[in-house]
């Protein structure tokens, strides 16, 4: 089973460029399932219902959310209607939508995502090591194939969670950074795992801005407002290659890719 997930979509460079390439990205590596997060890919933060029809509708098969999935406050309502976003499972209690979901593929594997939110220099919620426990526990009686975002921002947060799960679900992918990490491996007990799958957006920014704005803050301390970039527009991901019996992965590989990549092979 062949599984693609995209790092962070931000803004409408990503965009574009993750409805441009899917569908061949699919057709190329045989993707059965294809998983995205997408917290930014509103003007550089938040999501709408308009965007999130766009990615669906391009061949991503369900859209993960993070900390800045509630920028867009229209997003909510969508948040309980809508089975293919996900957002943080250890959000607090009463908060709208789904922290996992299980879905089928080819009519015959079911596979589940769920999304968990660091607590590292991030917003105080539940432990996302205690909440993961709780929803293995109703998880792992429909699938053995379980893909984890775990939406962080310490790399020590993100491989405890790694070394946690290590032969209890197919994958541990990081989001949120936006810097694609060089450490992708299957851990002992069969496990994929990398710290951060990247960002699709424009690189010739800040994680996704305009580094004039971003230099103009570090060098004043003055507030500034955050405009999305446009050049140097790449698509990062993680291609998973997952046992659908034992749910165990047997490969993982970074993919860094511009519109040309493809068309030129």
């Amino acid at each position: 089973m062949n599984i693609l997930f995209i790092g962070d979509i931000f803004g409408r460079p990503g965009r574009e460029i993750a409805v441009s390439l899917v569908p061949q990205l699919r057709q190329r590596y045989r993707v059965d399932f294809c998983i995205a997060n997408a917290e930014n890919a509103a003007a550089g933060k938040g999501l709408t219902e308009v965007i999130l029809t766009q990615l669906l509708s391009c061949g991503i098969d369900v859209v993960t959310g993070g900390n800045h999935i509630w920028h867009k406050k229209e997003i909510i309502p969508v948040m309980e209607k809508e089975p293919r976003l996900i957002r943080p499972a250890n959000l607090p209690e009463g908060t709208p939508g789904r922290g996992a979901g299980i879905f089928t593929i080819a009519d015959k594997y079911n596979i589940a995502v769920v999304q968990l939110i660091g607590r590292i220099y991030l917003a105080c919620v539940d432990c996302p090591f205690q909440v993961i426990r709780r929803e293995l526990n109703q998880l792992k009686s429909q699938t053995n194939m379980i893909i984890v975002d775990m939406h962080a921002e310490a790399t020590s947060e993100k491989v405890a969670m790694g070394w946690y799960l290590d032969g209890e679900v197919s994958a541990v992918v990081g989001t949120h950074t936006h810097i694609q990490t060089a450490d992708e491996k299957i851990l002992p007990k069969g496990t994929a795992y990398i710290t951060d799958v990247g960002m699709t957006g424009p690189h010739d920014s800040v994680i996704g801005v305009k580094k004039e704005i971003i230099l103009k803050m570090f060098l004043t301390q003055l507030p500034v407002t955050h405009e999305v970039a446009s050049d140097d527009v790449k698509l990062q991901a993680v291609l998973l290659t997952i046992d659908e019996l034992t749910g165990k992965a047997t490969a993982i590989s970074r993919l860094s890719i511009v519109n040309e990549d493809l068309q030129n092979q």
